[in-house]
């Protein structure tokens, strides 16, 4: 990976992960969403990225409350509180014996389609929930080499057009 704000140290007990989907535990090699899942098919999702640190989610109620706000304006129901997904996230590293150092990617799409239609009505069920917890601890050279940074020309689209405030599966 390239040097930035987002390198971390690789780990070989990210191999052995156990991942969360719809109300299940899976390993890392077993975990699989349906081609049907909104998420997959349209991009129709949002998610949080999430970091545990000596036992603490950092900022947890910044990023559920950024997640729920994404679900309501997209006008997806998670169907379940706000509390009952921060104690699913506790579950997920109970789980998985992890403390700190860890990166959450915690992912909420609309669900599954009857078939691969974009409009809501094609939906089945409720939304799909995924918990991907890895260990990641930062790279000790970003804090003593420090990074570059540059600016670029591409400007993300309108406000207008897709918020860019929603962590939107589909960003592009």
């Amino acid at each position: 990976m390239a040097k930035g704000t987002h390198s971390y140290v690789e780990d070989q007990r990210n191999e052995n992960i156990i991942i969360y989907i719809n109300g299940e535990f899976f390993p890392r090699n077993e975990a699989k969403i349906s081609v049907f899942d909104s998420g997959f098919l349209l991009g129709d999702g949002v998610w949080e990225g999430i970091r545990l640190h000596n036992g603490k989610l950092c900022f947890i109620e910044e990023h559920i409350q950024r997640l729920y706000h994404g679900a309501e304006k997209l006008k997806i129901e998670i169907g379940m509180s706000e509390s009952e997904l921060i104690n699913l996230l506790y579950e997920t590293l109970k789980v998985n014996k992890m403390h700190t150092d860890i990166h959450i990617r915690l992912i909420v799409s609309r669900g599954l389609k009857r078939t691969p239609y974009q409009h809501p009505n094609a939906n089945m069920g409720g939304a799909s929930i995924v918990i991907i917890p890895e260990y990641k601890k930062a790279d000790a050279a970003l804090l003593s080499k420090g990074i570059r940074l540059c600016l670029v020309d591409t400007i993300r689209g309108s406000q207008n057009s897709q918020d860019p405030r929603l962590n939107t599966l589909s960003k592009l």
